[in-house]
C-alpha cells in the first residue's frame, strides 16, 4: 500500500519529475520533509498528501543490491515529528525491509509463474506482460474475496502474417514408403514359405504362399486405407507364428527366418526402412527450417516486438501477429508492419536457400514449396485456455483461419497446377491494395538479388468456403546475394548544390 495510492491508482501529477518521490529515488537515501505546507516543491503528489492532513513526510527507497524494490513512506500530521535522528534509527530496519520485500517479490513471482504454467502453459515473451497482469489480478481478487476467475486474454486490432514451407507431395511419398516396406516384408515372408515348402511340401504352405502373393499383387496396384494394419496382423498371426516350427525344416529355412527377423525394426516389429528414410528426411527438413526461423526471429523481435508461433508437421508453418495491443511499453506504427512483411519475404528466400544446401544430406530427395498469406485487415486474437493457444476471435475473422487450413492445396484457376512450386514463392492475397504493396517489396528484392524473373499474377480456384483469392508468384534467386543492396542517386540528383552567392540563397535567383 502507499500513501499516494487511491483505489489502486496514482493521483494526477503533471510535474512528477519535480516531486520529493523522484528526488528520493535519485539520491538513493531517505528524504525528510519537515512540513509539506511550507515546502517549496508542491506537485500533485504532495498536494494529495496534504489533502489527507499529512504535514511531515519521510521517503526511504528500498534497494537490494542494485535493484529498487519499493519505497518506505512515513508520515505524520505534526510538522517535524519525524526528523533526522528518528530516520538514523531506521537504517537497520530499511535493510531488513528490503530483504523481506525481495523475498516477498520472489514468492509472488513463483505464484504468478505457477499460475501461468497451470492455466496458460508456455507464453511468448512479447505477451507475457498481459498474462502476468491477469495472474496478478486473479491472485488479488482471490485474496480479497476468496473466489476469482481468470479474465479473458484478448488482443484486438492486430495484423496477422502467415507463412508455410510445405514438403511437397509428402502424403504421396509417405504412402509410397509404407507400400515399399510392406511389399519387401511380404516378399521376405513369401521366400521363407517357398523355401520351407521345398523342404517339406505341405498344401497349407502352398495356400499361405498364395495369400502372400495375392497381397503383394494388391499392394503393387496401390495402398488402400486399412491395408497396413490388416497386413501387419496377417503377418504376425498367420505367418510369423509358424517360424519357430518352419526353422526345423532345414538350415536354409532357418537362415531366411533369421534374416527376416534381423531386418525388422526391434521396437516396432515391422520392416521400417523406407519409412525411416522418409521420417528422418522430414525431421531434418523441419529442424533446419525451424532453427533458421528461430535465428531470424531474434533479429525481427529486436526491430519491433511481436507474437510468433510455429508448428512442425510435414514442413513448418507459422503465425505472426503485430499491433499496439500486444506491447506494453512500445509505440506501434505501420512502419513496423511493413518492415515485418519485408522481413518475412526475405526470410522465406533464406529458407529456400537453406533447403538447397540441405538437399544432398536427405535420405529421400524431398522438395519444399513456400507460401505467404496476406491480410491487411486487422483482427482480434483470443487465448483459448482449453487448447492453450491463441486463435482468431469473432465470426468475421474465422475466414482467415479457414484460408490458412486450405490454401496449401490451392490450384491455379482453369488448370491442374498447384499454386506452390519448388524454388518459387507464392503470395496469396484478397485485395488489390495488398498486391500493390507486395509488388513494391518484390521489386526491391529483385534489385537486391533475392528474387528473379517475371512476376506471375494468378487467380486461384475456389476453395471450400473461400472465394476470390489471387496470388503473386515469383522465383527465388538460385544463389543467396553476397551483399546488401546499395542505393545511388542519379547524377542530376546527386550533383552537389551550387555554392551560395552573395546576392541570394544557393540555387535560388536573387530578387
Amino acid at each position: 500500500h502507499s500513501l499516494l495510492m487511491s483505489e489502486n491508482s496514482l493521483p494526477e501529477c503533471s510535474r512528477k519529475e519535480h516531486s520529493y518521490y523522484v528526488q528520493a529515488l535519485q539520491t538513493r537515501s531517505p528524504l525528510i520533509v519537515d512540513d509539506l505546507n511550507t515546502c517549496t516543491v508542491c506537485t500533485g503528489f504532495e498536494e494529495h498528501l496534504r489533502r489527507q492532513h499529512l504535514r511531515n513526510l519521510v521517503i526511504a527507497p528500498l534497494w537490494y543490491e542494485d535493484r529498487l524494490l519499493g519505497l518506505l513512506e512515513l508520515a505524520s500530521p505534526r510538522p517535524g515529528a519525524i526528523n533526522a535522528l528518528n530516520v538514523a534509527l531506521l537504517d537497520d530496519v530499511i535493510t531488513l525491509l528490503a530483504t523481506a520485500m525481495k523475498r516477498s517479490l520472489e514468492e509472488q513471482e513463483d505464484r504468478v509463474q505457477a499460475l501461468i504454467k497451470k492455466h496458460y502453459t508456455a507464453i511468448h515473451p512479447t505477451v507475457e506482460w498481459r498474462f502476468r497482469q491477469a495472474a496478478l489480478r486473479f491472485m488479488e481478487q482471490r485474496e480479497a474475496t476468496g473466489h476469482a476467475e481468470l479474465e479473458p486474454i484478448v488482443f484486438p486490432d492486430v495484423y496477422p502474417l502467415y507463412g508455410l514451407s510445405d514438403i511437397r507431395d509428402s502424403s504421396t511419398i509417405r504412402n509410397a514408403a509404407i507400400q515399399a516396406d510392406l511389399i519387401e516384408q511380404l516378399g521376405m515372408a513369401l521366400g521363407i514359405i517357398v523355401e520351407a515348402s521345398a523342404h517339406r511340401p505341405l498344401p497349407a504352405l502352398d495356400e499361405l504362399g498364395y495369400r502372400l502373393s495375392k497381397h503383394i499383387d494388391e499392394l503393387v496396384a496401390g495402398l488402400h486405407p486399412g491395408n497396413e494394419t490388416m497386413l501387419f496382423n496377417f503377418l504376425h498371426e498367420d505367418v510369423e507364428s509358424l517360424f519357430d516350427q518352419l526353422a526345423t525344416f532345414g538350415e536354409s529355412v532357418r537362415k531366411r527366418i533369421e534374416a527376416y527377423r534381423t531386418a525388422l525394426d526391434p521396437t516396432l516389429g515391422i520392416l521400417y526402412q523406407q519409412r525411416r528414410d522418409f521420417e528422418e528426411s522430414v525431421m531434418l527438413i523441419n529442424e533446419t527450417i525451424s532453427n533458421y526461423l528461430d535465428r531470424q526471429e531474434e533479429h525481427a523481435q529486436a526491430m519491433f516486438p511481436h507474437y510468433f508461433e510455429k508448428y512442425k508437421t510435414d514442413g513448418v508453418d507459422y503465425n505472426i501477429y503485430i499491433g499496439a495491443s500486444l506491447v506494453e511499453n512500445h509505440t506501434f506504427d505501420r512502419l513496423y508492419l511493413r518492415n515485418l512483411r519485408l522481413w518475412q519475404l526475405m526470410t522465406m528466400c533464406g529458407i529456400v536457400w537453406e533447403m538447397e544446401r540441405l538437399h544432398p544430406q536427405l535420405r529421400l530427395p524431398l522438395e519444399t514449396a513456400h507460401l505467404i498469406l496476406v491480410q491487411d485487415q486487422p483482427l482480434s486474437i483470443r487465448f483459448r485456455q482449453d487448447e492453450k493457444r491463441f486463435d482468431v476471435d469473432g465470426a468475421y475473422n474465422i475466414r482467415y483461419e479457414i484460408v490458412k487450413k486450405r490454401i496449401d492445396k490451392a490450384r491455379v484457376r482453369g488448370t491442374d497446377e498447384r499454386l506452390t512450386q519448388p524454388g518459387k514463392l507464392a503470395i496469396v492475397y484478397g485485395q488489390p491494395s495488398e498486391a500493390e504493396e507486395y509488388l513494391r517489396y518484390i521489386d526491391y528484392l529483385q534489385s537486391s538479388g533475392y528474387l528473379t524473373g517475371a512476376v506471375e499474377h494468378l487467380e486461384l480456384e475456389n476453395l471450400q468456403g473461400v472465394y476470390g483469392l489471387k496470388a503473386l508468384r515469383v522465383s527465388v534467386a538460385e544463389e543467396e546475394p553476397e551483399f546488401e543492396v546499395s542505393f545511388t542517386l542519379p547524377d542530376d540528383v546527386a550533383a552537389p548544390l551550387p555554392e551560395a552567392s552573395g546576392d541570394g540563397a544557393a540555387g535560388v535567383p536573387a530578387s
